[in-house]
């Protein structure tokens, strides 16, 4: 049984789920080396955002197929380290996301209302309306810098609020924008027109440090700042500083670039600063949403099947996903067969996506295809995380093309492979909506489904050499599951499938190529 190690506080809800398919330890209580010296007997992995998962961890990390973060951000992860030893890393994009809106908008309202230390003021005996006189959200100016899914819920609760937006997100399309009732607007136009600015984006090299002394210098006295996503877009002291001098309006902040916060120039500030100790995922119904969305992806990894929310796996976005699924597992099968016919060592792989799959995002086909072309070499090292990775370490060229016109069915995948044993192609598509079948094999039509064991033979089309196939493995007591031929023209060339039982016994091959009229044969083991 597959073992899980949960190194943060989850929900009981997650580890439920997961100990139906595995062996779950909590080990809540791990210093940096310990994780390191325990992580070598785990399969996987799940964490909070407390356990930093460095290249030191995934390099001892011998057996580990899947990390999974319980939240939407993974910075406390080496996720190219994780890459390039083929560990998926999963995080939940999806299950705070309210949780996260609501957090942002109560900010904004309780810095509105000056409300906590309004709270703070009354405990303490006094009752100082006027000192606490705020401002409305009414007709006021949103500037949203994100518009994912946290930003377009802040937007829709903000809209209802009455609310005038702005946003910026060099991703997402006007007509999206519009959508959403934002105008789509540059960054510094947004710093200058916005009276309440909220930040929604991961933190990268491009956004560290976003909000700082110059951008501050862009905005109007009034402006309020709120950051609910990641420590350190802003730049903490320059903000201090803005705050101090009432270059801005006020900030409040959930996030911070060192978590716990400890000294920082924001805690001597009072009047127009809201802090918050990181709370936009912390309501019951987020954590068991991280929960259960994360231990879902570490069950099907655990499983096989491919996880959802992967962070490290190129195109394969949840939506892209559900839809293109059949066609993975078609383009894995395709290269897994076109690899074996071309000889293993592949030189370079022409992947073509065919009628309504010339339109579509290419690039999980592309890597599945190389999943399957990589497998026979590679075995469990490959998979959708460095099947590209591994593929561009042994020079392997991938040329992805389309075509809109191939009409023999509404979408396939056409694959060539240049290997030691020539250029060889292999079609496939798909009957109804998950029946593999191959359509195609070095330019002869075809129609098989692929099984485990195939044994394959280019030879004459003339009669009796099925029957002397047929015979030969029959003398060696190998079941033939099916067959099909296919041929361009009578008494040409042809091409033969045996679908098999069992896989062929030592020296059998060669017999079969001995036979009249055979030109080769190969064994296909998928």
């Amino acid at each position: 049984m597959p073992k899980v190690l949960v190194s943060d506080p989850i929900d009981p809800a997650g580890l439920e789920l997961l100990a139906q398919v595995a062996q779950v330890d909590v080990r809540t209580d791990l210093t940096p080396d310990d994780l390191i010296q325990t992580i070598p007997a785990y399969d996987a992995l799940m964490i909070r955002s407390g356990t930093r998962v460095t290249q030191a961890v995934i390099e001892a990390a011998n057996q580990l197929k899947i990390i999974g973060r319980a939240g939407v951000g993974v910075d406390n992860v080496d996720v190219p380290a994780a890459t390039r030893k083929g560990i998926v890393v999963v995080n939940s994009p999806e299950g705070n996301t309210v949780a996260a809106a609501e957090h942002t908008l109560a900010l904004m309202l309780a810095l509105s209302r000056h409300i906590p230390d309004a709270n703070a003021s009354l405990k303490t005996g006094r009752w100082d309306r006027k000192r606490f006189t705020g401002v409305e959200v009414y007709k006021k100016t949103l500037g949203i810098v994100g518009l994912g899914k946290i930003g377009s819920h802040v937007a829709a609760v903000a809209r209802s609020l009455g609310m005038k937006l702005l946003a910026y997100d060099p991703y997402l399309s006007q007509e999206r924008a519009e959508q959403l009732g934002c105008r789509l607007v540059e960054l510094d136009f947004l710093f200058a027109e916005a009276d309440y600015i909220t930040l929604h984006l991961p933190k990268t090299p491009e956004t560290q440090h976003l909000i700082n002394a110059d951008t501050l210098a862009k905005m109007k006295p009034t402006t309020r700042i709120i950051n609910c996503a990641r420590g350190g877009i802003i730049d903490e002291q320059a903000l201090a500083e803005a705050l101090k001098v009432g270059q801005i309006g006020g900030a409040a902040l959930d996030v911070f670039e060192n978590e716990p916060l400890g000294e920082s120039p924001l805690c001597a500030l009072e009047g127009n600063l809201v802090l918050t100790p990181h709370l936009g995922a912390s309501t019951e119904e987020a954590q068991i949403n991280v929960a259960i969305d994360v231990a879902e992806q570490i069950r099907d990894v655990l499983l096989g099947l491919p996880a959802r929310s992967a962070v490290n796996i190129p195109g394969l976005r949840p939506e892209l996903l559900e839809q293109l699924k059949p066609y993975l597992q078609l383009a894995e099968t395709l290269g897994n067969l076109a690899g074996q016919l071309a000889g293993g060592r592949i030189e370079s792989l022409e992947i073509r996506l065919q009628g309504e799959l010339a339109t579509s995002d290419g690039q999980p086909i592309v890597i599945a295809a190389l999943k399957g072309l990589l497998s026979q070499a590679l075995r469990e090292r490959v998979n959708y995380v460095n099947a590209a990775i591994e593929a561009k370490d042994r020079g392997i060229r991938v040329v992805e093309t389309r075509d809109a016109s191939a009409r023999d069915y509404s979408g396939s995948i056409h694959l060539e492979a240049k290997g030691p044993l020539g250029t060889r192609s292999v079609t496939g598509a798909l009957l109804g909506k998950e029946e593999i079948r191959i359509t195609d094999i070095d330019d002869f039509p075809i129609n098989v489904v692929p099984t485990r064991y195939m044994l394959l033979t280019l030879h004459r089309d003339m009669p009796g050499i099925i029957g002397q196939i047929g015979s030969l493995l029959g003398s060696f007591n190998v079941n033939i599951a099916s067959m099909q031929v296919g041929r361009k023209i009578v008494r040409g060339e042809a091409v033969m499938v045996l679908s098999l039982d069992d896989p062929l016994p030592d020296g059998i091959l060669t017999e079969i190529t001995k036979l009249q009229g055979i030109r080769d044969a190969y064994t296909v083991n998928l």
